[in-house]
């Protein structure tokens, strides 16, 4: 039986686009709502990133992740059921995922005074049909207050219900990853992997073997996987923005009939497709500079660099996301700025390595508190429902099932930050360059000898062999030291990072 949805003072379901536009505008706080030069609606959220440490699993045992008792959750609900009583609330219905046999039925329910919340996961659900069955339920709250948490705010994850309660929040992030964190559950039980992943294809027309070929593109939100899965490169077209199922033999689900895209520098040059995206009258913009005559600024970064957009498929150029061909590339992105080269090629083993690292420079997507950090976050995935080493085995036991290769891609720099005069950065061409380059089978490999990965000795249209095998940018400046003082600090850190998972598949923890 579905969860049985608490009462409220009055239930809007499955309201228009119009209808909880025309709400966002006459409810919530006009300094805060505001139409743009474009016809769209952009709404300014007091909370400006995805709250993690106010996230927590309901459970009364530790599986690795942050827990709230049982007993806690259930007063926490019960205040939330309460509030709720009072207020008019919209119902908002469909699927996560659109074949039949694995998408699965979702909702969200949340106050009618943050309509711009429903009208954004609306964009993002599949349609419902006449076969319609919630499964996941998220009830939302952004006007209730959780003291005493973080941020005074809360959201509770109840897996053995498939409720997510959100509790205090107005950011989008948190409806659309209510039912997606729930997701990463379903999907393993049933022996795949939820990936935080963007998906696009390359046509048959433009490939070797004249066959379609799918590659997943997996970052941390703010490393260039939205980007890097729109661009166009021989004729690609763009399947997934944020999330895929990677099943045995390379069979690949995907999740959403949108995109939640960061608008943070989007320029209508270096990413087409997300800026026609962002500009159309029916997208959702949130926390994104507008002045009072409704002029869009996506490089002012005052209030937040974290400005985001939903728009549908429908809206921009892509390939339909159901019946796609089994997975035939994996693309790791890494904002590092030292020594990760433009693209190295793994082994199943490294690949495993890799992922479980998840490493990166943390941007403004994660919050203030991340941006600019090293980070490590397994399969870039902050998600997880469990010990993050089942995520690693995982994908080793899929990559022996399939015949996925398996790229890691820097789209940071080489030789240090901005700031460090020599230093280069991987721009947009170059990470084209290197797509196109993999499609084509036209790179020409060389075992890298500190990281026993393969590096590329050269790549068509590719100018710099300094971002290829970085230690050349190091030698060629007088920093051969600091270059070898970099590997073995990166060795010794990952080695001890990777002991603290007693769990971890030893193959991978040899794989460096």
């Amino acid at each position: 039986m579905p969860f049985e949805l608490p009462e409220a003072r009055s239930v809007a379901t499955n309201p228009s686009q119009a209808e909880m536009r025309a709400w966002a505008l006459e409810l919530m706080p006009s300094d805060r709502i505001a139409e743009t030069e474009f016809g769209n609606v952009n709404y300014k959220a007091r909370i400006k990133s995805r709250l993690a440490k106010s996230t927590f699993f309901v459970s009364d045992e530790d599986h690795g992740k942050p827990t709230i008792s049982r007993a806690e959750a259930a007063e926490w609900a019960a205040k939330q059921d309460a509030y709720i009583a009072d207020q008019d609330m919209i119902l908002i219905e469909g699927y996560i995922g659109p074949e039949a046999g694995f998408r699965t039925g979702s909702r969200l329910y949340i106050e009618k005074a943050n309509a711009n919340v429903p009208a954004m996961q609306d964009q993002l659900f599949f349609d419902r049909d006449d076969d319609y069955t919630p499964e996941f339920t998220v009830i939302y709250t952004p006007n209730l207050a959780a003291p005493g948490k973080p941020d005074d705010c809360l959201i509770t994850v109840d897996l053995d219900n498939y409720v997510t309660r959100v509790f205090g929040s107005d950011y989008f992030g948190e409806s659309k990853m209510g039912g997606l964190r729930m997701w990463n559950k379903l999907v393993y039980d049933r022996g795949g992997l939820a990936m935080h992943s963007g998906a696009k294809t390359f046509p048959a027309d433009q490939t070797p073997d004249g066959q379609e070929q799918l590659a997943l593109i997996i970052g941390l939100s703010g490393t260039g996987k939205t980007t890097t899965t729109f661009r166009n490169v021989k004729g690609s077209l763009p399947v997934q923005d944020d999330f895929i199922a990677l099943m045995p033999e390379g069979k690949v689900y995907t999740t959403e009939a949108g995109c939640f895209a960061k608008t943070f520098g989007l320029d209508p040059d270096d990413e087409p497709t997300i800026h026609g995206g962002a500009t159309s009258p029916e997208a959702w913009l949130e926390s994104v500079s507008v002045d009072e005559n409704g002029k869009v600024d996506f490089f002012d970064t005052n209030y937040t660099a974290n400005g985001r957009c939903t728009f549908g498929l429908e809206d921009i150029r892509h390939r339909d996301p159901s019946d796609l061909p089994k997975a035939r590339y994996l693309f790791i992105l890494n904002r590092n700025e030292t020594i990760i080269p433009a693209v190295a090629k793994l082994k199943p083993e490294q690949a495993a390595y890799y992922f479980m690292l998840g490493e990166t420079k943390g941007t403004s997507a994660g919050g203030a508190a991340e941006a600019g950090k090293s980070l490590r976050v397994p399969g870039t995935n902050p998600f997880w429902f469990e010990n993050d080493a089942s995520q690693a085995n995982r994908l080793l036991e899929l990559l022996e099932t399939s015949e996925l290769e398996v790229y890691l891609l820097s789209t940071g720099r080489v030789g240090g930050g901005e700031d460090q005069e020599g230093s280069k950065k991987v721009k947009i061409p170059h990470s084209a360059a290197v797509q196109a380059g993999i499609v084509d089978g036209t790179i020409e490999w060389v075992e890298d000898p500190d990281f026993g990965y393969q590096v590329a000795a050269s790549i068509p249209d590719f100018d710099d062999e300094e971002l290829l095998q970085p230690r050349k940018l190091y030698e060629r400046q007088g920093r051969t030291d600091e270059y070898e003082a970099l590997v073995a600090r990166l060795e010794s850190e990952r080695e001890e990072y990777l002991d603290r998972y007693d769990k971890l598949d030893p193959r991978v923890k040899r794989a460096q």
